[in-house]
């Protein structure tokens, strides 16, 4: 985790992260897109569920808040979408740490279990299926409600004692992309070292 979290800093540092804000600027014209957004970079940042959230909160915060979607609607955005996407992708950090529960006598091996409960794990699928719906309908409830109010009106949104990550550098989108997709290539190139795949061992 202290890795993933100076990965997220050095994106930062070298402009990745403004720069897609900037991308994103351009591109997201309504608030009910940077939601979407939202959604869209958590469900391709799968590996890890902290990740995502460390990740997508830095980078989203600048466009959530330019149209007006308050920080705890975001904050539920990020989260309800980094576990349930976690626990329903077959190369995530949870699919690696659901197979290894299982006792070694098992007639099944994790990994291969886990790919079936896919199709049930309905907490997962629901709670995504709901955020989009929520969004779609431009709908607040609770707490997020009251912030959204409170919000209106407002030029920006602050929070006491909340010490702002900025946003630098003059980078590009790939400074962001590239360091993601290296993650995801060498997780995935671990996973598979570490399971044997260079000894015969099979996928599954």
């Amino acid at each position: 985790l202290v890795i993933l979290g100076i990965m997220v800093c050095l994106m930062n540092n070298a402009g990745g992260s403004a720069a897609f804000g900037r991308w994103a600027g351009e591109h997201i014209k309504s608030r009910v897109g940077a939601q979407l957004a939202t959604i869209l970079l958590g469900v391709l940042i799968f590996i890890d569920d902290y990740f995502n959230c460390l990740t997508v909160g830095t980078v989203m915060r600048p466009v959530t808040d330019k149209y007006k979607v308050s920080r705890a609607k975001l904050a539920y955005i990020i989260d309800a979408t980094a576990a349930p996407v976690c626990i329903i992708v077959p190369i995530s950090s949870w699919a690696a740490a659901v197979g290894s529960s299982l006792p070694d006598d098992c007639a099944i091996d994790g990994f291969s279990l886990f790919l079936k409960t896919i199709p049930f794990n309905l907490y997962a699928i629901l709670t995504i299926v709901f955020m989009i719906i929520l969004i779609g309908k431009n709908f607040d409830y609770g707490a997020m409600a009251k912030y959204h109010a409170d919000l209106v009106g407002k030029k920006e949104e602050t929070a006491d004692g909340d010490e702002e990550i900025k946003i630098i550098g003059n980078g590009k989108v790939i400074d962001l992309i590239l360091p993601i997709i290296v993650l995801i290539v060498l997780c995935i190139s671990a996973m598979l070292y570490t399971g044997g795949i260079l000894d015969g061992v099979g996928v599954a």
